[in-house]
């Protein structure tokens, strides 16, 4: 957006634009987000920055009626790929905290110094200011909502010192972590954090703690139950309001939980080193998500006749995300040619070879297995064709040696050239590891036959009304070509990965907010494709 158009969002508080861009006023020396409920100022005083690191730079301090960093983060990130996007997504991820800059660097491809000249042009902060950005975010979620020691916070946050933690809250919000505390408790309720023990005090005890999550709406819950449909026994459960699962992080093992009230979303989660909690947080709001703009999506995708009568039923659809790339491309080579029923069957005998985990759940106590372990155990353990299993074998084994390796630094370029060579690895593969790792808004996968029968039904619901079927040509519409069907989706462009969603929807059987179709529909057109 220009100045004009950013101002008119102001002028308006449109909440939907909170995380996306932020507002400073030079006269106060104040930034805000879009809907902050105080008199707007006069153009002449206003600038608008990306990042609320790039205000800081510019020597603003967050305001206190709004609490600028109590938002959700920008869409921008999963919509370019650029090298910007590509290291905000590393940052939330706390690669920052485990390993600075060069690591940072070392991830993109690129030198500290190019990095820092990048993103400090595009994002008007370097890596530095946007992860001590991060860390104040972090902290003041924490000394806000529950009670866990300002010490711990420190630490867990990902700064070196209690001392730097003071500075930086002090001079982000101009206030101690004490007042921001107390501040915090007059407008949110405390949440209790299970009696968090002194960092390093009590060597190993867990810490559990519970947050509400913030999300720009509308949206869908029927996220809940795609994952749940794809759960593995022992490490991930679900139904339609809630779904919890273990899982292995930088500096320890996890658990968490995530529960739909209707309003809120309401996050538990028990830790082995509380500094993983960034990371976690970072994971889940991928897997779920939440920084997506559903306004905007729901937008483009309402302007076509079907599409739109599926978006005022199921408005604010979400992408389902990942928790760890190699996990999801093992998933997906799993599960081609069979159904989801039979891909969970296998999966769970597989899971079984998993490490114990060591979290609070009496039914959620392994891990995904490794890749390590799945190179070892897969030829014993999975069954169906034998290249199959030796391509998923293979590929674990590459995972697990270093030889291939994905993540959110990828975009879809470099991701298509790592995993197109490799056997048993096909364009559909590659386009649904992209939706779910790299968050990709922009995949359609018009060979997958869920997607072509979910048009068919779309064009049945809308017969006689402009539907898709008046612009894609005559004939049965599940007959209808790759090439055909990718031009229909063109005007979805650029959230076809939502329209891919929607038809998946559309053709599963069941209420609205059952899972997508099976994943057999899906890979025949994976084993058409290699």
């Amino acid at each position: 957006m220009d100045f004009s158009q950013q101002y008119r969002v102001i002028e308006s508080r449109d909440a939907r634009f909170d995380g996306q861009f932020f507002t400073a006023v030079r006269t106060t020396g104040i930034y805000c987000r879009p809907s902050c409920p105080a008199r707007t100022p006069k153009p002449a005083n206003v600038s608008f920055f990306r990042t609320s690191a790039a205000a800081h730079e510019a020597g603003y301090r967050a305001c206190r009626r709004c609490l600028p960093e109590a938002v959700p983060g920008s869409p921008d990130w999963n919509v370019h790929s650029d090298v910007a996007a590509r290291a905000m997504r590393l940052i939330a991820d706390g690669v920052m905290d485990r390993g600075g800059v060069p690591e940072l660097s070392a991830r993109l491809g690129y030198s500290s110094r190019q990095l820092n000249r990048i993103m400090t042009a595009e994002l008007g902060a370097g890596p530095l200011a946007l992860a001590r950005a991060g860390r104040a975010q972090t902290a003041r979620t924490l000394l806000t909502a529950t009670d866990i020691k300002s010490a711990d916070i420190a630490f867990a946050a990902g700064f070196n010192s209690v001392r730097q933690f003071n500075e930086t809250i002090a001079e982000v919000f101009s206030m101690t972590p004490t007042a921001l505390r107390t501040r915090g408790q007059q407008r949110y309720p405390r949440v209790p954090s299970g009696g968090c023990a002194a960092r390093g005090s009590v060597p190993g005890a867990p810490v559990e703690l519970s947050l509400t999550l913030p999300f720009r709406e509308p949206f869908d819950p029927g996220i809940f139950a795609f994952l749940a449909a794809r759960s593995v026994l022992g490490v991930e459960e679900g139904d339609a309001s809630h779904y919890a699962r273990a899982l292995a992080l930088p500096c320890g093992h996890g658990w968490f939980e995530l529960r739909w009230t209707g309003t809120a979303l309401e996050l538990a989660a028990r830790l082995e080193d509380l500094r993983d909690l960034p990371a976690l947080l970072s994971r889940v709001r991928r897997l779920f998500d939440l920084d997506a703009d559903p306004a905007g999506i729901d937008a483009v995708l309402g302007a076509d006749p079907g599409m739109g009568r599926r978006v005022a039923v199921v408005p604010g659809i979400r992408l389902p995300g990942a928790l760890d790339a190699g996990e999801i491309l093992i998933r997906a080579m799993i599960g081609q040619q069979i159904t989801v029923a039979a891909a969970r069957t296998a999966l769970n005998q597989l899971a079984v070879v998993g490490l114990p985990g060591r979290t609070p759940s009496e039914t959620l106590v392994r891990h995904f297995p490794t890749p390590e372990l799945i190179a070892e155990h897969g030829p014993g353990i999975l069954r169906g064709p034998r290249k199959r299993i030796e391509s998923v074998c293979a590929v674990a084994g590459m995972l697990a040696s270093g030889g291939l390796s994905i993540g959110v630094e990828d975009d879809l370029t470099s991701l298509s050239a790592k995993l197109l060579p490799l056997p048993g690895i096909g364009p559909w593969t590659v386009g649904y590891v992209a939706m779910r790792v790299l968050g990709a808004p922009d995949i359609f996968l018009a060979n997958d036959a869920a997607v072509r029968n979910g048009f068919a039904r779309l064009c049945e619901s809308t017969v006689g009304t402009g539907g898709p079927e008046s612009t894609v040509g005559t004939g049965p519409a599940a007959k209808i070509g790759a090439p055909a069907l990718t031009g229909y989706a063109a005007r979805f462009s650029p959230w076809r990965s939502y329209a891919t969603m929607h038809l998946w929807r559309t053709a599963a059987k069941g209420p609205i907010t059952s899972a997508p179709a099976t994943t057999s529909a899906n890979t025949r057109a994976e084993r058409t494709s290699q």
